[in-house]
């Protein structure tokens, strides 16, 4: 471990669930990195990923966005590729993109959104798209009609939460800049989804745990007793 962590570790009570506040104050202080740490969060829930009706997926915009510019692709045709390019999309087209995907291993984006009637041209990258996060999908607003409101959302910040294989939900919630007033607001949209979008057939304890940390820090664990 290097001297800025082990330091960072000394302003931490090892065994201490933080009330939510003080963990986003510590994690400004933990971040001592040269550069502006991303701050992230790691919710672990008592549900079953393998069972398709206890997954936990959805996307919200936070507040004070992710600190990141977020490059989009959008494919459209027609009134809607305008609508998309005058909302500020970086890309917007179709076949050819799709093409440029498979040729050139092009990745110069962050996000793909898509009207639902371009999901089978996209269909033919599902093997390269699937793996990265990468594919457009309704529960998380990136199939839609209204390519326009999908493009600003996603430059205001918008993102996707989702299950992981071992339960649990990795998501960003802006930079160390931010200060730890931003970061709660940030938190709290997104902790207030989780917790909105719990399955029914979710049983017993919902939150099993709740970490966040700087990019190069430690984990500061969360009471999530005091997440509702």
């Amino acid at each position: 471990m290097g001297k800025k962590y082990q330091d960072s570790v000394k302003l931490l009570e090892k065994s201490k669930l933080y009330d939510p506040a003080e963990a986003l104050a510590l994690v400004c202080q933990t971040s001592k990195a040269k550069f502006d740490e991303t701050i992230e969060i790691h919710v672990r829930l008592g549900v079953d990923s393998r069972h398709a009706d206890q997954q936990v997926r959805g996307a919200v915009v936070l507040p004070n966005g992710t600190g990141k510019t977020v490059r989009t692709l959008v494919f459209a045709k027609g009134d809607l590729a305008k609508a998309a390019e005058e909302a500020g999309a970086d890309y917007v087209g179709a076949e050819e993109y799709v093409q440029k995907i498979q040729t050139e291993n092009w990745f110069d984006f962050d996000i793909i959104i898509a009207t639902p009637d371009m999901m089978g041209v996209i269909g033919r990258l599902g093997k390269v798209l699937g793996p990265k996060g990468l594919m457009p999908n309704p529960k998380a607003g990136t199939v839609t009609m209204d390519v326009a409101k999908a493009v600003v959302e996603a430059k205001a910040g918008k993102i996707e939460y989702r299950l992981d294989k071992t339960n649990i939900i990795h998501c960003p919630i802006g930079k160390a800049s931010f200060g730890a007033e931003k970061l709660a607001e940030n938190f709290d949209a997104l902790v207030g989804a989780i917790i909105k979008a719990k399955p029914a057939a979710a049983k017993g304890q919902y939150i099993k745990s709740c970490v966040i940390a700087s990019t190069m820090g430690p984990g500061i664990k969360i009471n999530y007793a005091k997440l509702g």
